[in-house]
């Protein structure tokens, strides 16, 4: 009854009417969350954070003899280290001028000019994170990412702000889905919306906002409404040429939790990748 009470307490005057729909009643109960649990989730974010700018640096990289699966097991065993568990297994994939997918094949050596990319998160005292960070591998003589894949990176980081500023409590996440998508064509930006509810479980309960075959609406899960005092991995996709890659598409994968307070408003749990992390060769 006590959580019951600071749940409560969490939602404000809203908590009566919000759950007179019986059907509503526990999948917003298990959604919502507690003040006290954003301070350490907070703390959780900022932990994965280091790590992955630790994973995406050359202290674990070495251009010409480190695999991606070398970067796994790095996240893997780091971790297990820290005593703490994950709800998937990593992983880390690369994007390279001129070379398919299919040819760079499923475990390739990372090389500079190489674009990385990773989809990671822990677990800890029931609570789950969620992010998708990206790196840039330095060629010899350069300092910086070329300005295409920094340009790329921004389309992603434009789509994060609309998404935050049209998820709001009271809007089903079909409705966020399609205000998001309608800004995104209006802002000349080629992506897809996939973002999820998460807490107590990696894929929470709540409203799906897309899925990456699903950019018309979700149909159920889609319906349910965004409410306060829950949180969210803000999951999408930005596309874009990259003139210094050949007119290339590349794709600017990212993926950040989120939290919408008592009040409505949305906020970064630590923060949002707006640089890419940058692997000089040793």
């Amino acid at each position: 009854s006590g959580e019951l009470d600071g749940m409560s307490k969490a939602l404000g005057s809203t908590w009566t009417s919000r759950f007179k729909d019986a059907e509503a009643l526990p999948l917003e109960l298990i959604a919502v969350r507690l003040p006290e649990e954003e301070v350490f989730f907070a703390k959780m974010t900022e932990l994965v954070w280091s790590m992955t700018q630790e994973m995406f640096s050359e202290k674990t990289i070495t251009p010409g003899v480190t695999k991606t699966s070398d970067l796994v097991w790095w996240w893997r065993q780091r971790v297990n280290d820290q005593g703490m568990g994950t709800w998937f297994q990593p992983s880390v994939s690369v994007q390279r001028q001129g070379v398919t997918d299919a040819e760079l094949g499923a475990d390739p050596v990372i090389q500079p000019g190489d674009v990385l990319h990773c989809d990671v998160g822990i677990t800890v005292a029931r609570l789950n994170t969620d992010t998708q960070h990206n790196a840039y591998v330095l060629k010899p003589g350069e300092t910086d990412a070329p300005a295409g894949l920094k340009r790329a990176l921004g389309n992603a980081n434009a789509m994060q702000d609309i998404s935050m500023e049209e998820t709001r409590p009271g809007r089903t996440g079909n409705e966020v889905l399609r205000s998001v998508l309608s800004r995104m064509k209006t802002a000349g930006i080629d992506g897809t919306m996939y973002s999820h509810p998460i807490g107590m479980h990696g894929h929470g309960a709540g409203p799906l906002i897309g899925l990456w075959d699903y950019q018309d609406g979700v149909p159920g899960r889609g319906d349910a409404k965004v409410i306060p005092s829950m949180w969210y991995s803000i999951e999408l996709q930005a596309t874009t040429l990259v003139p210094e890659w050949g007119g290339q598409p590349v794709r600017m994968a990212q993926e950040e939790d989120m939290i919408i307070g008592a009040d409505g408003r949305t906020r970064w749990a630590f923060g949002r990748q707006d640089r890419l992390f940058l692997v000089k060769s040793r």
